[in-house]
């Protein structure tokens, strides 16, 4: 059975700019959002993975899907990586649905690289997308969410940033700083009424369909990965997006198959005083001797999510 947009959603009433939107963990957010009744926005220039080519078909394709099921949607093919297209792109909602409500910051592109080898061709284009991305859109959005005294984003970070990952400076990068972008907007906006929170989403796309599966465990962990569509990370998001949520924000929370995690965000661990103060020596022989116990370890987003998907 075809699934209909709900005239009494959680988000009935609501206007949507989703980037990203053509495919994968967007696509789905977005149609998530237009069942619950949401006007969407759909963004996306039709990119491949590594940001290269244009083409209007992802966004159309979303597009279709959702007037099929009873929505309405419009479309953006301009960049987040540029501030006067992000204006572009939140004036195109404002002239098809005369409104913006919620801000989904989901675009993305992937040069993977290890530090050593990575260009600073590979650090902007991938910053320049998601971070600086995320902060064009939003700020494009916040003049209108303070002018009617309420808004939502919702933007994707990812466990690479918040974790740590091979290969990935440049992303992590950028999503640890979406992290306390949006940390940012919600201690700034607060007074507007205007919400603040990240997804670190897991999900089998063409973002993770990259992963090498050579030995017996890679293959075993990219199975794994399958299993996680990207449909299941859209729930939180419309969540998120919705009224029922206006209690919540500066928050980030991960979702994998059918959990949802709050994550920590930096805090003191542990602490050693000195009254008459520090040397290097007394560092090393007393301050780092009553720390050690609590360094971190170098552990990366599949060691600490060490378990099967549930």
């Amino acid at each position: 059975m075809t699934e209909t947009a709900k005239s009494g959603g959680m988000l009935a009433g609501k206007v949507a700019i989703v980037t990203g939107a053509g495919g994968g963990i967007g696509r789905e957010i977005a149609l998530a959002m237009a069942l619950e009744g949401a006007d969407v926005l759909i963004n996306d220039i039709g990119a491949s993975l590594g940001g290269e080519g244009l083409s209007a078909t992802p966004a159309q394709q979303t597009k279709l899907i959702i007037e099929q099921r009873g929505g309405r949607a419009a479309i953006s093919t301009d960049s987040v990586a540029d501030w006067a297209s992000a204006q572009r792109i939140v004036k195109a909602a404002m002239d098809a649905f005369g409104r913006v409500d919620i801000v989904v910051n989901n675009a993305g592109i992937l040069r993977d690289t290890i530090f050593h080898k990575m260009t600073p061709e590979d650090w902007l284009s991938v910053v320049n997308v998601h971070l600086n991305g995320s902060f064009f859109v939003s700020r494009a959005a916040a003049d209108h969410f303070r002018a009617q005294n309420g808004g939502s984003y919702v933007h994707m970070t990812s466990t690479s940033g918040l974790v740590g990952n091979f290969g990935q400076a440049n992303y992590s990068a950028a999503k640890l700083g979406i992290a306390a972008l949006s940390k940012s907007i919600a201690l700034d906006m607060a007074r507007y009424n205007v919400r603040s929170n990240c997804i670190a989403p897991f999900a089998w796309s063409r973002m993770t369909d990259s992963i090498p599966a050579v030995d017996p465990v890679q293959k075993a962990r990219v199975e794994n990965l399958k299993r996680m569509t990207p449909d299941k990370n859209a729930p939180l998001a419309v969540y998120l997006a919705s009224d029922a949520a206006k209690h919540v924000t500066g928050q980030v929370f991960a979702t994998r198959m059918n959990e949802i995690f709050l994550m920590s965000q930096s805090r003191p661990l542990k602490s050693v005083h000195r009254a008459e103060g520090w040397t290097p020596e007394t560092i090393a022989q007393h301050g780092m001797a009553a720390l050690s116990k609590s360094l971190l370890p170098l552990d990366r987003s599949q060691d600490v999510f060490s378990w099967d998907p549930v």
